[in-house]
């Protein structure tokens, strides 16, 4: 058993007090004194979990915003001659933090691969949304266990959303003992620190708080390309829907500052990106949480004045989508008409029990407002079917919403509770046989109504941001219309980067084939 010499050493590095590295070789070394399922059950009962009941409560305290961020100096050339791997899972703020994590781990010498053979550390990125990607988080954790049997130097860590939940930590630590670290969605700026205590410290790392983090304003990115960029404008969502986890494993609503948005846009800008798409859990609840009046509606107005071609923003909720915003987008220039709009139902009852504090009427006033605005703007959505209690009646609301809105495509998803959501205690009572066949006829409606769209384009001569080679052929290029419609056509791999006109030639169901009708230049 562990005497209490031991016992104060692990609790220091598992609390990550400061220490230079040599003391935390030695304290490696006392450590291999002690069984290791003595560590695990002492470890068991000491360490401090995430917890959704903490995560509920809404503190009144400020939140801190930081510019003086840097790598410890021991921990600046420690990657040199290894490399990581990030594995991502879920949404755009999941690829957002992955592009920090890619930053923090070059800013410590480390560099990137894809081949999991040849990482020295590999993390998993993952999401809570569904129950589906929390199962292939654990089936990849099964496949590494393998590379970390051969390769016992190998760090692994599981990190992101799903790290937020105590019932995922505590699965990791009883079933994949094998995982070196485990750190969630608050504290992505430790992360050189919780890499030096998995390297000289040799048991896993736990560190996921319950409170929200500080804003950290000048974390390093490695950006993928640099054509298209995402920027993080807020973190969190207090809108507790009754199915949802991110008000518990993302925290409670908190806004950058505008100046800082606006400069890192107009750094981009500079930097010849010619897209950004501003990112939120709930983004048009920016600015909410200032103690003066300033929305995204007016954040969107200063970013019309910055030469960049294309401004995007996901993901709104009905909610705080307001007059101002739309008085904006209406205003066009970089201001993109594509909007996705989440509607998960088109039944007024299933909204009131989902608690998304909308009605269809409201919705659809809403929908109104916006087309009356911008005519010729693209709807898309999410939708849910088969919620606790949906009747067949309610389901053919959502059906009779979807035709009525017109939207060109959406994400639809069957329901599945996730553990600590209000939802989680209804009962699930619609089969899945069910939920399968309404998600069925959800589907082909929503195909046809993008069909229907997509033909419209025939012989039109669009504008399409070239992003590289189509993923099925390299002869072939790709990119995406300000209303977010993939085009596939032939031309020079000099146009890709820029905005060039391409005349559609052939439409698909959710992509549009074309021909480019000028040189590679930029459209303005």
């Amino acid at each position: 058993m562990m005497n209490e010499q031991q016992r104060q050493e692990a609790s220091r590095i598992r609390q990550g007090e400061p220490s230079d590295i040599k003391s935390e070789t030695d304290n490696l070394e006392r450590l291999k004194q002690t069984s290791s399922d003595d560590f695990v059950k002492y470890f068991e009962t000491t360490y401090e979990p995430p917890s959704l009941k903490s995560a509920k409560k809404r503190g009144k305290e400020d939140v801190e915003i930081h510019y003086d961020y840097t790598i410890p100096e021991e921990m600046q050339n420690v990657g040199d001659g290894q490399k990581y791997m990030i594995r991502t899972y879920g949404c755009q703020m999941n690829e957002h933090d992955t592009e920090v994590m890619a930053g923090l781990f070059e800013e410590m010498g480390y560099t990137s691969t894809s081949d999991t053979k040849e990482a020295d550390i590999i993390l998993l990125n993952t999401c809570a949304i569904r129950e589906n990607a929390e199962n292939k988080v654990f089936g990849e954790l099964g496949h590494l266990k393998s590379l970390k049997r051969e390769n016992p130097d190998l760090i692994l860590g599981v990190c992101g959303c799903m790290s937020q939940e105590e019932s995922v930590v505590n699965r990791i630590l009883k079933k994949h003992p094998f995982v070196d670290m485990i750190f969630g969605t608050h504290n992505i700026h430790r992360l050189p620190h919780l890499v030096k205590e998995a390297m000289f410290g040799k048991e896993m790392v736990v560190e996921v708080w319950s409170k929200e983090g500080d804003i950290i304003e000048n974390l390093p990115r490695s950006r993928k390309g640099n054509i298209k960029a995402w920027v993080n404008i807020m973190y969190g969502c207090d809108k507790f829907c009754t199915y949802c986890i991110v008000p518990y494993t993302r925290g409670k609503e908190r806004s950058r500052l505008p100046e800082d948005v606006i400069q890192e846009v107009r750094h981009l800008a500079a930097q010849g990106y010619k897209e950004v798409t501003l990112l939120g859990q709930n983004v048009n609840a920016y600015g909410k949480d200032f103690d003066f009046d300033y929305g995204l509606g007016d954040l969107m107005d200063e970013l019309r004045k910055i030469d960049i071609p294309r401004v995007r923003f996901t993901t709104s909720h009905p909610r705080d989508f307001d007059d101002r915003l739309i008085e904006v987008l209406a205003k066009g220039g970089n201001m993109l008409d594509h909007i996705h709009l989440p509607v998960q139902s088109g039944s007024s009852a299933v909204l009131k029990i989902m608690a998304r504090k909308y009605t269809r009427e409201r919705y659809l006033e809403l929908v109104d407002k916006i087309r009356t605005a911008m005519p010729n703007a693209t709807l898309t959505t999410d939708i849910i079917v088969g919620f606790p209690n949906e009747t067949e009646e309610q389901f053919e609301e959502t059906l009779s919403l979807v035709e009525e809105v017109g939207f060109e495509s959406a994400y639809t998803f069957i329901y599945s509770p996730r553990e600590g959501t209000p939802a989680a205690k209804m009962q699930d009572n619609i089969p899945m046989d069910v939920k399968k066949e309404r998600l069925h006829r959800l589907n082909d409606l929503i195909n046809k109504q993008s069909a229907e769209t997509m033909e419209k384009y025939q012989g039109e001569v669009v504008n399409v941001l070239v992003e590289g080679e189509s993923k099925n052929n390299s002869e072939v290029l790709a990119g995406y219309t300000e209303r977010n419609k993939l085009v596939n056509f032939r031309g020079s791999k000099s146009a890709i980067g820029q905005i060039v006109k391409v005349k559609i030639t052939n439409t698909k169901t959710w992509t549009l084939d074309g021909e480019m009708v000028e040189e590679a230049a930029e459209v303005k």
